[in-house]
């Protein structure tokens, strides 16, 4: 652990009923850090959040809050405050007396608390709104409400389940900003639950990426889209074609795989893969080029079967064999000549190929027609 660790998770596990919700959970959160807790439904995302907060206790593992063991510290006197989904303000209160009671509940007087009850609301740019009860406000205005009251004592980290979850689509967004600037503002180590993975690419320094109660990569949003380390990440996070292959040749630079009779080059892959073993082959739909100009490394013959215009973009599906390549191309590149039926080049660079064992397809989120 660094002397620069705000909270430290230590071999972190939790049971219920022998159902094991988060398993051997091990991270650093820097002081300051933006970190997120990134998955599905029912990945233990919320629960390690619990577990941060108090609110449940760990099977086993350590919880150190700046340097200090937590583990057994019931949830009112660790020094960490929980914004949730609902808000959880006090209906028959005014904003401030919403904001004042933590302050409230440490026998501070509210003429002492005065200050920093402006203070805070500043910091969300909510003057003036004092004396409104919360069913006077909207969502967001809400949710700011909920966050001054919850940095008014200013805790040592902030823990946030799915803040956003109740708000609609362009409001969430707009939020997302000025969340990250209160957290930039405040300096304040910001733990953030989340299912969406724009919310979390856009606002996280770090992300933790977890399915069924275990870690599979935590990284940097750049290091999660462009280097997942397993096939569960590269599902998750964007859009990514999946192809079947057989690995030909490689060298410490680059490998070979056979795709539909053709052949492709990739990165060689850092995971334990075989000369002439079947594996999965990732290449995100943004990196795919139709009919591009440029001189690509991997270029394939294929038959254009569906083409769907979606505002700043085109999503062309391209029929390979029995393989199916989806390519996104901005919609001021596109190529209005193009019809379903045609015959295309597909193609895209080496660096851009993902490459996993073939067994680790079991991992994907797949989300089926019958599904929705």
């Amino acid at each position: 652990m660094t002397t620069n660790c705000a909270i430290a998770l230590q071999n972190l596990r939790k049971e219920f009923d022998g159902v094991i919700a988060v398993d051997n959970f091990t991270v650093d959160i820097e002081k300051g850090e933006f970190f997120s807790l990134l998955g599905p439904s029912g990945c233990g995302k919320t629960t390690t959040l619990r577990m941060i907060a108090g609110l449940e206790a760990p099977s086993a593992g350590q919880i150190l809050l700046e340097g200090k063991d937590v583990s057994d510290t019931p949830a009112y006197k660790r020094q960490v405050n929980t914004v949730f989904q609902d808000y959880a303000l006090f209906p028959h209160m005014t904003v401030k007396k919403n904001i004042y009671f933590p302050l409230k509940m440490r026998k501070i007087p509210l003429a002492s608390a005065e200050p920093e009850i402006a203070r805070v609301l500043r910091l969300v740019n909510m003057e003036g709104f004092d004396n409104r009860l919360p069913q006077q406000l909207s969502g967001g205005q809400r949710q700011r409400i909920a966050l001054a009251r919850s940095l008014v004592n200013k805790p040592a980290a902030l823990l946030l389940d799915e803040p956003l979850g109740a708000l609609d689509f362009k409001l969430r967004v707009a939020m997302q900003k000025v969340l990250k600037d209160i957290q930039r503002d405040v300096g304040i180590t910001f733990i953030y639950v989340t299912h969406d993975q724009s919310e979390a690419m856009t606002m996280s320094d770090r992300i933790a990426v977890m399915k069924d109660g275990i870690v599979h990569q935590i990284g940097s949003p750049n290091d999660i889209y462009n280097r997942p380390e397993t096939a569960f990440v590269a599902s998750f996070i964007g859009d990514m074609n999946f192809i079947y292959g057989q690995l030909i040749s490689m060298n410490q630079a680059e490998s070979t795989i056979a795709v539909e009779g053709q052949q492709i080059k990739a990165r060689t892959p850092k995971s334990n893969v075989q000369k002439h073993e079947n594996v999965l082959i990732c290449v995100r739909t943004e990196r795919v080029q139709v009919n591009s100009h440029q001189s690509l490394e991997n270029a394939l013959q294929a038959k254009l079967t569906r083409i769907v215009f979606r505002g700043t973009d085109y999503e062309a599906t391209c029929q390979v064999g029995e393989s199916e390549i989806r390519a996104v191309v901005a919609a001021v590149t596109w190529d209005h000549a193009l019809n379903v039926g045609d015959r295309v080049e597909i193609g895209w660079s080496a660096q851009d190929v993902i490459v996993f064992p073939r067994q680790e397809e079991e991992q994907i989120i797949q989300y089926s027609v019958e599904a929705v």
